[in-house]
């Protein structure tokens, strides 16, 4: 496609984010380049100990007394690679494919989510004519446990009036309320014996289409961990007796599993594990015959191996597995259509005799999250795991009638020539953290259309970029003249 001078600048803001290697928790190269690069257009900017970054912008002469109005965005990014493909998240950049109106990744996440916020943040600071003071905020460890967010000191907040997050995923959908989460972390050191002399195999689980468990999380995705957990109840259902040598899968807390795999000993047949197999796979076909039309288990022979995991710690962690609830809990009863409360199983790590695995409910009503806190020690006790409950995200409450969201819609329609949608979204933000630091700010979220976050498949469409800075722009200039 051809670029237009806006689209083109972003994307330079784009490729450079692109280009630094930047996973929740690691994101310090990516804060000494945001700092720099800010410093260099001239902007007072301050990094925190944490590693976020705070630039702000003087208004515009005649402008000093508008409302002081924040753009928002997180730095880093939710790193996963599709199967087969040779990546390190700590080393290695995201290769862009531009195909048409979309950019993809080379085998990876894309990293929009929410490097294009922050590259549009970095445009609009550069290139906005007409505004009041503006203050730039981007967080680290955001798709993690938003601990930049946590982290970030009130005084950043309390001297301003507007904040715009910048990490939604539509274009013509404005988001005026969030849902909270919880992570819930089960760890064990399992006993380990001596594996028997027979033969190693690893079954897999494959083909999954994943995504973002609180976008996609109403979609009726499978579950790659719950899939392969049901699968080997299968094997044992169908009279085939195994060791369990290793369990693991999925990629991030926050990110629908989209593979897992184990390594069983057994004595049974090949000819007898693929007829059970398919069998199983004949069965997930039907259940998730629309929502997973390339899903599919494999068999393959497996390295020998020493030792396999104690019978009956094997049996509790393949009972937990089953009993984790994941995909929609309870849809709302306030807005029609919207999920309420969900969960996902996001990664099962095994190294050596540990094994640790992420569970995280999403809600909109706090008080189901204490419930999921509950149920998740039950679960603990009952299959032998320790558990962590890391501190609890706060929902952004709905808050449709506030004079930033006016603005906000009445600048899309003026630019689109239709009425934007305002909504809740069920997936986490930031803005639950900055709303309980400063419950006077009015806040909404806004974003270009971006496609499958959180997997390989992610993509942008081009297209919304240069509307989205028009609106946020238009939005800035009319903000500076109340």
């Amino acid at each position: 496609m051809e670029k237009s001078t806006v689209l083109e600048s972003v994307m330079r803001e784009f490729r450079a984010l692109a280009a630094i290697p930047r996973p929740s928790g690691h994101e310090k190269a990516v804060s000494d380049y945001l700092l720099a690069h800010l410093q260099e257009m001239g902007l007072e900017v301050v990094q925190d100990e944490r590693g976020n970054i705070i630039a702000d912008l003087a208004a515009t002469p005649g402008r000093e007394n508008a409302p002081r109005v924040i753009l928002q965005g997180h730095m880093d990014m939710v790193c996963v690679a599709a199967p087969g493909v040779s990546y390190d998240p700590l080393q290695d950049a995201i290769e862009l494919l531009e195909e048409g109106d979309m950019l993809r990744a080379k085998g990876t996440s894309l990293g929009a989510d929410d490097g294009i916020g922050v590259a549009i943040i970095l445009h609009i600071l550069r290139h906005v004519t007409e505004h009041g003071p503006v203050r730039a905020i981007f967080t680290v460890d955001e798709e993690r446990g938003m601990t930049g967010a946590i982290h970030l000191e009130e005084k950043y907040l309390q001297d301003a009036q507007y904040l715009i997050n910048c990490d939604s995923e539509n274009l013509d959908e404005l988001c005026v309320g969030s849902a909270g989460g919880v992570d819930l972390t089960f760890s064990r050191t399992m006993k380990l014996v001596a594996a028997p002399g027979k033969s190693a195999w690893q079954v897999a689980v494959g083909g999954l289409q994943g995504g973002h468990s609180g976008e996609e999380i109403g979609t009726g995705r499978a579950n790659a961990l719950r899939l392969l957990s049901l699968t080997l109840a299968g094997l044992q259902e169908a009279g085939i007796s195994f060791a369990l040598a290793s369990l693991a899968g999925g990629k991030a807390k926050n990110a629908i599993a989209s593979e897992a795999a184990a390594v069983i000993v057994t004595e049974a047949s090949e000819e007898k594990l693929r007829e059970a197999l398919q069998g199983e796979e004949a069965k997930f076909r039907r259940t998730y015959s629309v929502t997973e039309p390339s899903l599919s288990l494999s068999l393959a022979k497996a390295l020998p191996v020493q030792q396999v995991i104690a019978a009956d710690d094997a049996a509790n962690l393949l009972r937990i597995l089953r009993l984790f609830h994941t995909g929609i809990y309870q849809m709302s009863a306030l807005t029609p259509g919207m999920v309420e409360t969900s969960a996902n199983l996001g990664v099962v790590h095994m190294e050596g005799a540990e094994i640790d695995i992420d569970f995280y409910p999403r809600s909109s009503v706090e008080g189901k999250l204490f419930e999921f806190c509950c149920m998740a020690k039950d679960l603990a006790e009952l299959t032998g795991f320790s558990l962590h409950i890391g501190t609890i995200a706060p929902s952004w409450d709905e808050d449709k009638a506030n004079p930033l969201a006016e603005v906000i819609a009445e600048a899309f329609e003026r630019r689109m020539g239709k009425p934007m949608k305002v909504e809740t979204i069920h997936a986490g933000l930031e803005c639950g953290w900055f709303y309980r630091k400063n419950p006077q700010m009015k806040f909404v979220s806004v974003g270009v259309t971006t496609h499958d976050i959180h997997s390989p498949k992610e993509s942008l469409d081009l297209p919304t970029v240069e509307p989205l800075v028009d609106i946020l722009s238009a939005a800035l200039k009319k903000l500076a003249e109340h």
